[in-house]
């Protein structure tokens, strides 16, 4: 039998909170019956949600919370006010050790202050990245950081790709994945200071991640690597640019098909294909963002989400803990540091970068 998981859920965050929260969790549950839940929010809006679910109210423990953290708060403000929200105190169970992953589809900025602030980082990352996954040509490729750093230094993305890397690992079961970082081409005198450093401290360390050296930005759809790695401003751009993309395909799709009575046939007879392809695009399948590099795994739902994204994200949640991410962060961490302790970056490595143009 599995080990026993248990996650706690902010219960109050997401457009279409609890009952998107109850509902999704009913659905993980049955495809991963060894789950356990803590529900941090409103008993009295929570409590008649699980009476209609026997199963998952019988794993679920709800704890009570007198606030919420809304979409309009300021991280600052969410911190320092919000202490007694169901977000916090959902934060709060990873740490007390009450729950091994924490998910919230609310206020991002609020769950990246608060859970840096409980949780802390992992030793040897100064910030923690936003990473996650999305369909390519070739499956799936793994991106970071998507808003939690909008400035990054080579050693922010440095720790990104390593953590990048493992979090490709765990989540595919990839031996080896490739790495690359986004830049404005692949000459390696191209790109500003931070990619060109970081791309050579990647070059000269004597670690076994497979790196490719730099991506574009099309190479996001090919799939030319496992793991993209770049900066928050750029990656957030990026992303909300492909779901941008992936929408306006599939309102061109409807649109051919409703243009003339021949292109409704074609619907007809192309039906099974299209579902395939509907089923492939849907940003539900990919949901779920890690905050990596804290001391706890910690899930960032869609906000826009339903029931169905929101399990998925759940289902994530699970492989990280079950999978032991963290351990594996750690662990490539410290072959980093002893990596880093042989090359001598000041003389040879840097220089070389920053004298690039």
């Amino acid at each position: 039998m599995p080990e026993q998981v248990c996650i706690s859920l902010d219960a109050m965050g997401g457009d279409h909170a609890p009952d998107m929260v109850v509902a999704g969790a009913e659905i993980a549950l049955k495809r991963l019956p060894h789950l356990t839940f803590l529900m941090y929010g409103d008993e009295a809006r929570l409590r008649p949600l699980l009476a209609a679910s026997s199963q998952l109210e019988a794993v679920t423990q709800i704890r009570h919370a007198s606030q919420e953290v809304t979409m309009d708060d300021k991280p600052s403000v969410a911190l320092r006010q919000r202490r007694d929200s169901s977000m916090r105190l959902a934060i709060n169970a990873v740490k007390d050790g009450e729950a091994q992953g924490v998910i919230s589809a609310g206020n991002t900025g609020a769950l990246m202050a608060m859970a840096k602030f409980v949780l802390k980082t992992v030793k040897g990352i100064d910030r923690p990245a936003i990473a996650t996954y999305m369909p390519t040509q070739r499956g799936e490729t793994v991106m970071l950081d998507l808003g939690a750093n909008v400035e990054c230094d080579e050693n922010n993305l440095v720790q990104f790709a390593l953590m990048g890397e493992v979090f490709a690992r765990t989540l595919f079961g990839l031996e080896r994945p490739s790495v690359g970082i986004l830049n404005v081409g692949i000459e390696e005198l191209k790109g500003n200071e931070s990619v060109k450093k970081a791309a050579a401290i990647l070059r000269a360390i004597d670690l076994p991640i497979r790196f490719e050296g730099f991506v574009e930005g099309d190479d996001l759809a090919k799939g030319t690597v496992d793991v993209i790695v770049t900066d928050g401003f750029t990656g957030n751009v990026a992303l909300k640019t492909a779901e941008g993309t992936a929408r306006l395909l599939v309102h061109f799709l409807r649109e051919t098909f409703q243009s003339s009575f021949a292109a409704k046939i074609g619907y007809l007879l192309a039906r099974r294909s299209l579902q395939r392809f509907r089923d492939r695009m849907d940003p539900r399948r990919y949901n779920g963002a890690m905050l990596l590099g804290l001391n706890g795994i910690a899930v960032k739902s869609h906000g826009g989400t339903d029931a169905l994204g929101f399990s998925n994200a759940i289902g994530v949640c699970h492989d990280l803990i079950a999978n032991r991410l963290n351990d594996s962060i750690k662990k490539e961490l410290a072959s980093f540091e002893e990596a880093m302790s042989r090359t001598d970056l000041e003389d040879e490595i840097l220089p070389m970068a920053g004298n690039a143009d």
